[in-house]
């Protein structure tokens, strides 16, 4: 009989996994974006995307997750807004902005899920 801590562990690994998968391309991304937007909106995403890293990496191992989740899914929104301001000003592709909103969109889903299992303990 399967545990049912196991669905949990692998939702938390794939939501980490996913969001460093979009980390890989983000970082890149950041890099050509022109110099007056580095020190700036660029450094407001990547400090954002870190910290929703070390957030997830908090929850996994704190007894209390839902405060860590909600401050990560806060941190989420707040990229996904700085992503439609780069749009705006020509910073992004379409095709960029598009798959970073994709993979915005897939992780806070997935963080989503674990956020409304958590409160479900409660």
């Amino acid at each position: 009989m399967k545990s049912l801590r196991q669905p949990q562990q692998n939702e938390e690994l794939i939501l980490f996994v996913k969001w460093l998968e979009f980390l890989k391309w983000l970082l890149p991304a950041l890099e050509k974006f022109p110099k007056k937007s580095r020190f700036t909106i660029t450094n407001r995403i990547e400090n954002l995307a870190l910290d929703i890293v070390e957030l997830f990496i908090e929850a996994k191992y704190q007894k209390e997750k839902v405060h860590l989740l909600k401050k990560a899914n806060l941190y989420l929104e707040k990229i996904r807004v700085l992503f439609r301001i780069s749009y705006d000003r020509k910073l992004f592709s379409t095709k960029a902005y598009n798959f970073s909103a994709k993979g915005i969109n897939e992780v806070g889903i997935l963080l989503g899920g674990w956020l409304k299992q958590q409160k479900a303990r409660r």
